[in-house]
């Protein structure tokens, strides 16, 4: 599955293993910048995912307030 087509929910399950990743016996520094990367990416696209559904929200509750 693209990254484009994954649920905020499964780019934060993705996010968290990254995180976890830091903290596991499996950490290796030659790894830690690109898997730092891809954590900071991945926490961008759950932020713009994110706003995106907080404007979604605010449309539908204006546009149910204003049918009230």
């Amino acid at each position: 599955m693209s990254e484009a087509n994954k649920t905020v929910q499964e780019k934060m399950s993705e996010l968290s293993e990254l995180v976890a990743w830091f903290q596991s016996p499996a950490f290796k520094l030659e790894d830690a910048v690109t898997k730092f990367k891809q954590a900071e990416s991945l926490a961008e696209e759950i932020e713009k995912d994110l706003t995106k559904l907080k404007n979604d929200i605010k449309v539908v509750k204006k546009k149910f307030d204003g049918e009230a």
